[in-house]
């Protein structure tokens, strides 16, 4: 979003943003090192410590660029080289705090409080999700419609993140408990656990299915990981016919920052959420076979919303937002079957590195339409683009096909 209003043309607003998932690509490199170096406790404070020293560092560093610029979409993305350099060292930062509080969570709680305290934790990560997609967004546009100034806004919303991290990691500095278990590893233990890296990854590669496997995580969100990049960049572009490479295509819906982060942070994600409990309860009682099929319906035919919305173009507040509601809920439901097609895979002696294998993978098949996503549009226009992107459902239902008949 932030580039999206910077005018940041789509190709580089995709290809740039999604060189962020990187970090979460490759965290199981750098993993053992966080048990060999310091404790746990340590690395959580530590990397929330310099995720706050960046997110200053964004906010004194932000570029401003000329409103006619912004308004163009004519801004390169050169203009904000050091703030991709802090976004990435802060995206490396995030993924190490990821493996910290994971290895923490597990060692300060016992099997039984794990399992008590798992629903809260997941429902914490998911009022994150809604601070940063929802109320930071509103905070942004909330500012720009009072001073007009898109570059201001930002500005002012990286420095309420700046406040509210700071607040955070001084908070665990003194309230995170320290647990008696959480201790640095011994050499030995560090070499051991380099071999059992090794051999998580030979065992893995070599397990039965493993390529059908490997093709149902790259595949089944295909036509998601193209939507995802522009969706909001389409709510705020200009309505107006926007001429591209000598051809004419239709804009956006026009929606203003703050109704944005209302719809899709917020009651976007609370329908995401939803889908995502009914899908747990629904697959629960049926089984991953039997759920199978409607789950990857589910996942795939929402998008058809945004087919629609490029072609129709409608003003109306409910029609958006009945249909951005509608397909972050199939989104929740239908991804339920994909986390745990990746829990069935990974059962086995090394379980927990095979998940994170797996979710390797899973970040993998968000990147690879994502570097891609953006040029399309361009070439395309949305309303084609969209289409096509909900051609790639084709691949979805085939892989699903494969994955049904081998459970």
């Amino acid at each position: 979003m932030l580039f999206a209003k910077m005018g940041v043309p789509n190709d580089q607003l995709a290809f740039f943003t999604t060189l962020l998932y990187f970090p979460w690509f490759l965290k199981g490199l750098w993993a053992p090192f966080v048990d060999i170096i310091r404790t746990k406790r340590w690395w959580i404070i530590a990397m929330q410590a310099l995720m706050t020293g960046l997110c200053i560092l964004l906010t004194v560093t932000l570029p401003h660029p000329e409103a006619e610029m912004i308004a163009s979409k004519a801004t390169s993305v050169s203009l904000f080289r050091w703030t991709l350099v802090f976004f990435i060292i802060a995206a490396f930062a995030s993924a190490t705090h990821d493996i910290a509080a994971d290895g923490y969570y597990m060692l300060a709680h016992d099997q039984k409080s794990q399992a008590a305290f798992v629903g809260i934790r997941s429902t914490f990560y998911r009022i994150a999700s809604v601070f940063s997609q929802g109320v930071l967004v509103y905070i942004a546009g909330y500012i720009e419609n009072k001073t007009g100034n898109i570059p201001l806004s930002w500005q002012l919303t990286l420095g309420t993140t700046s406040v509210v991290m700071l607040c955070v990691t001084l908070y665990h500095s003194f309230m995170l408990p320290r647990a008696s278990e959480d201790q640095m590893r011994n050499v030995k233990s560090a070499r051991e656990a380099m071999l059992e890296l090794k051999e998580s990854f030979i065992t893995f590669f070599t397990k039965p299915g493993v390529g059908l496997a490997i093709a149902f995580m790259l595949l089944y969100r295909l036509s998601e990981g193209f939507l995802v990049k522009l969706c909001q960049p389409f709510l705020v572009d200009s309505r107006a016919t926007i001429l591209r490479n000598g051809q004419i295509f239709g804009g956006g819906l026009e929606l203003s920052t703050d109704t944005v982060g209302l719809l899709y942070g917020s009651i976007g994600v609370a329908c995401l959420l939803l889908g995502g409990i009914l899908g747990g309860i629904y697959i629960s009682r049926h089984g991953l076979k039997r759920s199978l099929w409607l789950m990857a319906s589910a996942l795939t035919l929402p998008s058809f919303v945004y087919c629609y919305l490029s072609m129709a173009q409608p003003e109306s507040l409910w029609i958006i937002g009945s249909a951005v509601s509608f397909e972050n809920f199939g989104y929740g439901f239908g991804f339920t079957a994909y986390m745990m097609y990746m829990m069935y895979f990974s059962e086995g002696e090394y379980k927990t590195s095979h998940y994170a294998i797996c979710t390797a993978f899973m970040a993998l098949s968000m990147m690879i339409p994502g570097f891609v996503a953006g040029a399309l549009e361009m070439s395309v226009g949305y309303a084609t683009f969209f289409w096509i992107a909900n051609a790639c459902s084709i691949t979805t239902f085939a892989i699903t096909y494969l994955v049904y008949k081998r459970l």
